[in-house]
C-alpha cells in the first residue's frame, strides 16, 4: 500500500501553541475599578476588531531585558511548577518581560522598559490560556495583573499603535457590550471575583488554567 506523502502528514499535525505573555492593568485611584485595554486592528487574522489586554507572542530579546525587581517567589513557584511545558526561572522572568515590553509598544504604557527595567516584584500570576487546536494562531499565554498604583504609572500617558486602537481605561461595571473574545472576558471574570475575596489579589492567590481538551472546554487551575 503507498505511503501517504510527507507534507500531507505535516500538514494535518497539530500547530504547536507559541509562547505568549499577556498584562491586565488596573487602576484604582478613583470610585471605580478600571482596567486598560484596547481594540485590534480589523486586518488582524486572530481576534479581529476585538477589545483585549496588551499583549503577544515572547521573543528571544526578551529573556535580555533588565528588570529592577524579581517575581515574587509564590508567582515564580506558580509559574516553573506546571507539569506540562515546564518553564525554566528565566523563562518565566522573560515572559513577564515580554508582557511588560508588549503594554509598551503597544500603549505607551512604559513599567520601566527605558530606565532601570520593570519592577516584576509587583506582577501577580492569575491566568493561563491556551488556544485550541484548528485556530489560525495558537498560543500558550499567561495573564499578569498589576496596580497602576503600585507601579506608580501616570494613567493619562496612554497611546494607540499599529497593533491596537482606542487604548483607553475602560470602567469595569461597563463592559458588557464591548466586542470582546470570550477568553479575555472569562478571564477578567475571573480575576474580578479574586479581588472580591480580597482587594489586594495576594500573589499567592491560585492562577486559572483554560484549555480545551477532546473539544471540551475545561476551566482548572494551574
Amino acid at each position: 500500500m503507498p505511503q501517504l506523502p510527507r507534507r500531507a502528514e505535516t500538514a494535518s499535525a497539530p500547530m504547536r501553541p507559541r509562547d505568549a505573555a499577556s498584562i491586565i492593568l488596573f487602576d484604582r485611584s478613583g470610585s471605580q475599578l478600571r482596567v486598560l485595554m484596547g481594540q485590534r486592528s480589523s486586518a488582524h487574522v486572530f481576534m479581529p476588531g476585538a477589545y483585549v489586554f496588551p499583549g503577544g507572542k515572547r521573543d528571544p530579546r526578551d529573556h535580555a531585558l533588565p528588570f529592577s525587581g524579581d517575581l515574587h517567589p509564590a508567582v515564580l513557584h506558580s509559574l516553573t511548577a506546571s507539569a506540562a511545558r515546564r518553564l525554566s526561572s528565566a523563562g518565566a522572568r522573560a515572559l513577564a518581560l515580554a508582557a511588560a515590553r508588549e503594554l509598551f509598544e503597544e500603549t505607551g504604557v512604559d513599567l520601566g522598559l527605558s530606565t532601570r527595567g520593570p519592577d516584576l516584584s509587583r506582577f501577580r500570576y492569575v491566568a493561563r490560556a491556551i488556544t485550541p487546536p484548528g485556530n489560525v494562531r495558537r498560543y500558550d499565554t499567561r495573564f499578569f495583573c498589576c496596580y497602576a498604583d503600585e507601579l506608580r504609572l501616570d494613567t493619562r500617558l496612554t497611546r494607540d499603535s499599529d497593533e491596537l486602537h482606542n487604548v483607553q481605561w475602560l470602567d469595569m461595571t461597563d463592559l458588557s457590550g464591548l466586542n470582546m473574545p470570550k477568553i479575555t472576558r472569562t478571564v477578567l471574570e475571573d480575576v474580578t471575583k479574586l479581588m472580591i475575596g480580597d482587594p489586594s489579589l495576594p500573589f499567592e492567590s491560585p492562577a486559572r488554567l483554560y484549555v480545551t481538551r477532546h473539544g471540551r472546554f475545561i476551566r482548572d487551575f494551574v
